[in-house]
């Protein structure tokens, strides 16, 4: 049976800055793969401004450096995300308000060590969202040798149909990929496709 939870997902005042947005306990999402026998890899936050969304995530227990390269997104360690920006839970194929991102520890600028991001297409999808430039998508990493934080922003401009106002509900999903130590998924694992079906997506209620 699928269990689709919605998770309130709160305020956060700050802007973002060179130094990131680091988000409090407030802001963490539960683990629920907990629910399945899967063991938690990492720490997962998520909050909203008006200005776009803010997510964080740090993994621990590592033995090796992250693997990332800007030509293989889909592979690389790090964090992606989902949103649908109406919530749709009724169909099966993205519209053009599914969206895709992935946010890197490493993997930029000419000795690959700076920290990446940037929009993914979904596959299937009905209609791809609003194409975004690389530069609209904001990240900052901490890296050390077994662990890495991430601190990324999602501007409004680069979510077709955010309105927080009139849309008070996202569907939302995150996958952490370690080549090291695997997934950790907000919910269902990859076997059931959750990467291009927002049927499969969770909730998130924005509370200011």
């Amino acid at each position: 049976m699928l269990f689709r939870y919605a998770i309130p997902c709160h305020y956060c005042e700050t802007s973002w800055s060179k130094s990131g947005v680091k988000l409090g306990d407030e802001y963490q999402v539960p683990h629920f793969g907990a629910l399945d026998g899967r063991q938690q890899l990492a720490n997962f936050w998520v909050a909203w401004h008006e200005d776009g969304i803010f997510v964080n995530c740090e993994l621990k227990g590592k033995q090796q450096l992250p693997w990332c390269r800007d030509s293989r997104l889909d592979d690389s360690d790090g964090l992606q995300v989902w949103i649908d920006t109406r919530a749709t839970h009724n169909i099966h194929r993205a519209s053009r308000f599914c969206h895709r991102f992935v946010f890197l520890p490493a993997g930029g600028g000419r000795r690959m060590v700076e920290p990446l991001s940037d929009q993914l297409l979904i596959e299937r999808a009905r209609e791809n969202a609003n194409p975004v430039r690389p530069d609209v998508l904001k990240v900052r990493a901490q890296v050390r040798k077994d662990s890495y934080r991430l601190e990324g922003f999602i501007p409004a401009e680069a979510l077709t149909g955010y309105d927080p106002g009139e849309h008070p509900r996202l569907g939302f999903t995150y996958a952490i990929v370690d080549r090291e130590l695997g997934w950790q998924t907000m919910t269902v694992g990859s076997g059931l496709r959750f990467q291009e079906d927002p049927s499969l997506w969770s909730t998130l209620e924005l509370i200011k």
